[in-house]
């Protein structure tokens, strides 16, 4: 049971407000949440709230609903959550309840979950638009469509009725693609725990080690933190690093290969999202060095242009003209520049570095914007209070045949990933604490072991 919402009421009420002053005066707006969802037969994945509940309310039970309504005079937000329930409570923990609700949350009126149907069909059959996230709630998805297509004898009489079903979430997305401060203060807690994750990982990590092994070291630190992943860890080492969304973490890591750890927290809801790529024996060959040091100057040539004003792919150009310099410079490519970054930044480089530099990051991992509101090739400025990941890499898979790739090469991916707010000024990496230079790699790299 949760003691009240993350941040002050008046935050919230600030985005609620942002959110109902762009909808008619004739809509109602419903955001319901998460349920639970069965693993195995009787048992469940944790509970994660929906995010846009998360960000209107801080509610994070399962079985709640948000709606705001206009009353002819103002809108209205009420909150419909589980009653508190003694027996199912010794079961499955404490509820706040519609009580505690009333007296903790940013809403007018806290009701009982069972009757919102009831509530919202009177309260819909007055309004022409309904503003709602499908998919969450099977009954209030047929209450509404049933509303919607009915002919009802008000709506034959006076026209009255909902006529039109509208999705909030692109309203919402862009709420959500500019973190307020109070945001921005958790998830820098959030990076700070991911990047002590990592560095405790590097000084625990001895000559031939096992994924698993590394993973637990990563999610521990996590948990003693009072976070949790904020998504699937990656752990590869060897050639395993060239599968960009490896999982099975399970195989033992030779001394001398490299291993690349895509490991993030959650904190209070809002994640982080950080890759360090290190040798398990502690020095880099030179082959790996050279590698390293070719994707580590495409990150910083791409933070760099986390700025207002720049356009949200100059980031991802800066990463593909830099990796392609230095890809056709060491002879892996045998090709010009200007071939390898190609005409629409598609040239041969995406042999070796084959998915996008950035995406946003909030309360999800891959936050909502959309990033090319207008159909622009370049996408939308950047803002301050974005923040995005910076995550360049190259990737030589040895078990790719038509790639036709070097031996010395042949096994190695390396990835490195920050999570960048923009601000008035220089960006601000709020991962900057964990090791990436490969000095510092290398200074840390089973120094606890």
């Amino acid at each position: 049971m949760s003691d009240g919402p993350v941040f002050p009421l008046p935050e919230y009420l600030r985005r609620q407000s942002a959110l109902l002053s762009q909808l008619d005066i004739h809509s109602i707006l419903l955001i319901p949440t998460n349920d639970m969802k069965i693993r195995s037969n009787d048992v469940h994945f944790p509970f994660r709230a929906s995010s846009d509940i998360l960000y209107l309310t801080g509610w994070d039970e399962p079985k709640a609903l948000f709606v705001g309504h206009h009353d002819g005079e103002e809108w209205k937000t009420t909150l419909f959550v589980r009653d508190n329930n003694e027996l199912a409570e010794r079961w499955e923990g404490r509820r706040v309840g519609v009580s505690g609700a009333q007296e903790r949350w940013p809403v007018d009126n806290a009701r009982d979950w069972e009757s919102r149907l009831d509530a919202l069909e009177g309260w819909i059959q007055t309004k022409s638009t309904v503003y709602i996230q499908q998919g969450h709630d099977q009954d209030l998805d047929t209450l509404v469509n049933r509303l919607v297509t009915t002919k009802t004898r008000e709506r034959t009489v006076s026209g009255k009725g909902p006529i039109s079903i509208v999705d909030p979430s692109p309203l919402l997305a862009e709420l959500r693609i500019r973190k307020s401060e109070s945001e921005i203060s958790i998830m820098r807690e959030a990076a700070i725990i991911a990047s002590n994750a990592h560095t405790h990982a590097m000084r625990n990590t001895k000559g031939e080690s096992n994924e698993s092994e590394i993973q637990s070291l990563i999610e521990s630190t996590f948990m003693k933190n009072h976070s949790v992943p904020s998504y699937g860890s990656i752990v590869a080492g060897g050639d395993n690093a060239t599968i960009l969304h490896y999982h099975a973490n399970r195989d033992v890591v030779e001394d001398g290969s490299l291993i690349l750890i895509d490991a993030g927290c959650e904190v209070q809801g809002y994640a982080s999202d950080i890759t360090r790529t290190w040798p398990v024996g502690g020095k880099f060959s030179q082959v790996q060095r050279d590698l390293y040091e070719i994707v580590l100057t495409a990150q910083i040539e791409a933070i760099e242009m986390c700025r207002p004003g720049n356009t949200w792919s100059d980031p991802h150009k800066a990463a593909v003209r830099s990796l392609s310099k230095g890809l056709v410079e060491i002879g892996v490519l045998d090709c010009s520049i200007e071939e390898a970054i190609g005409k629409n930044y598609d040239g041969r480089v995406r042999e070796f570095f084959m998915h996008g530099t950035s995406h946003s990051i909030g309360l999800d991992v891959h936050d909502v914007g959309v990033i090319k509101p207008n159909g622009d090739d370049d996408g939308r400025l950047l803002e301050p209070g974005m923040v995005l990941t910076v995550e360049p890499g190259l990737y030589f898979p040895k078990w790719v045949e038509t790639l036709n790739i070097d031996p010395k090469f042949a096994g190695i991916g390396i990835r490195i990933e920050d999570d960048v707010l923009i601000t008035d000024g220089d960006p601000e990496v709020l991962t900057a604490s964990c090791p990436k230079t490969v000095v510092d790699i290398e200074n840390t790299v089973g120094k606890d072991v």
